[in-house]
């Protein structure tokens, strides 16, 4: 079971099912079914860490109940950022008590290859497509974030950071790119199974073939009863429950059939990668309306009503009459004094282009959500998802949902492009795509 902090966590897999909330009964159907894995979207990433805390507590203690009942035991994985954004460890210390299991110690594996994320040497390291550079992750505007900025590329050093010293970096078990390709999977067991129980392992991953190694030696601690929580990236995912990959979907499985009217992109997201994308976007594919959504007006509680009906009023006419639509937020980052309040900035700006898109009148013939807690609050609030199906990919990293028919457009395929994910013309070329 995977608990996904945004919706983005998907982007390797395909076949499996996706749930957007977590009652005992839901988890109990989706233990019964004979899948490899299933997620819940938490959304998470998104609020302030007592609230995280409280999500995966609960759903820790109903997963647990649900287990139980149906007689079935669970690996749990929580999903977070491959640039180390998030509520780490607070998360997996919630889940862990919610859980109730004496765990015998908690893997960090960030590695994401569609997005070139990768760690070697223990330095954890973000790829420029663009420029085929590497770059140490904490050199990048991510670890500027100004919610969950830290300062170390090195990932032990990074626990020890984001421990507060609970954690040293020197007790943090390092599984090398050596210890995986020359001494194999019986080797990186038995470091696992010498490993004091309760502790902090990373794992230095550059391609598949690592992480294929890595699942060879899990198998062989799991053999000896040794339960391990994991705190990774996507690709993890589908290299433990075993999903091959499978090609890209084509154009018409990504729209929606019957419908003359124009597509939709929303784009929350700030990084800069997706402004780079929105420029591009604007320049190679020039008939696409654009639409900017005045973050000033969203935060002015007077403003904020005409500006959603504006928003909404001018989507509407524009599909309706064929036209495809980017709607963005204007792109310059408003801050608050700390990080609870960049949180409940970033809350208002998503909850109104929630209000947006759930006012609209006209289903769009595609759908594109551009960022991570864009696409989550999108899904759950505006479209109505409690679940769905992960058909697979328009383009690698960007995963796509068919919704449960209980959604605002049931059958219409739903695109989730990270915000920082691919080259600064892959928005462009998957909407030139739609578009023909």
């Amino acid at each position: 079971m995977v608990l996904d902090d945004d919706p983005t966590g998907t982007q390797t897999v395909h076949n499996v099912p996706v749930l957007t909330t977590w009652e005992p009964s839901e988890l109990e159907r989706a233990l019964r079914e004979p899948g490899p894995c299933f997620f819940i979207l938490t959304n998470s990433r998104a609020y302030p860490p007592d609230r995280a805390c409280r999500i995966n507590r609960e759903i820790g203690a109903h997963l647990s109940q649900a287990a139980r009942n149906v007689g079935r035991s669970a690996v749990v994985v929580s999903r977070g950022d491959s640039t180390l954004r998030g509520h780490y460890p607070a998360e997996t210390d919630a889940l862990a008590e919610g859980l109730g299991v004496a765990w015998d110690g908690t893997l960090i594996i960030p590695a994401f290859f569609a997005g070139g994320r990768i760690t070697i040497g223990d330095v954890h390291y973000v790829a420029d497509v663009d420029r085929d550079t590497l770059t140490p992750v904490g050199e990048t505007e991510f670890a500027r974030d100004k919610s969950f900025g830290y300062c170390s590329s090195n990932l032990r050093a990074w626990v020890e950071e984001k421990t507060r010293g609970r954690v040293s970096a020197a007790d943090v078990l390092s599984i090398s790119i050596e210890d995986l390709r020359v001494s194999g999977a019986p080797h990186v067991a038995q470091k696992l199974l010498a490993h004091p129980r309760g502790g902090v392992v990373i794992v230095n991953v550059e391609n598949p073939a690592d992480l294929a190694i890595l699942t060879q030696a899990l198998a062989v601690t799991e053999r000896e009863g040794r339960r391990y929580l994991f705190r990774t990236a996507a690709d993890f995912v589908s290299a433990y429950a075993g999903i091959s990959k499978r090609p890209l979907l084509a154009p018409e499985e990504l729209r929606g059939s019957g419908c003359a009217s124009g597509g939709l992109v929303v784009a929350g997201s700030y990084v800069g990668k997706t402004s780079a994308q929105l420029e591009a976007l604007a320049r190679i594919c020039p008939t696409i309306e654009r639409i900017e959504v005045s973050v000033d007006a969203l935060l002015s509680v007077g403003q904020r009503p005409q500006e959603i009906a504006r928003c909404s009023n001018l989507v509407d006419e524009r599909i309706s009459a064929g036209r495809s639509v980017t709607l963005f937020t204007s792109r310059s980052l408003a801050v608050g004094r700390d990080a609870n309040e960049n949180l409940s900035i970033g809350e208002t700006v998503s909850s109104s282009l929630v209000n947006i898109v759930r006012n609209l009148r006209t289903r769009p013939r595609w759908l594109i959500a551009k960022g991570g807690i864009t696409s989550s609050d999108l899904a759950t609030d505006a479209l109505g998802i409690r679940s769905a199906t992960v058909m697979g990919q328009a383009v690698p990293g960007v995963p796509v949902w068919l919704p449960g028919d209980e959604s605002k457009w049931p059958g219409l395929p739903y695109i989730i492009f990270p915000g920082n994910v691919g080259g600064v013309e892959t928005l462009a070329r998957l909407v030139e795509m739609l578009e023909k």
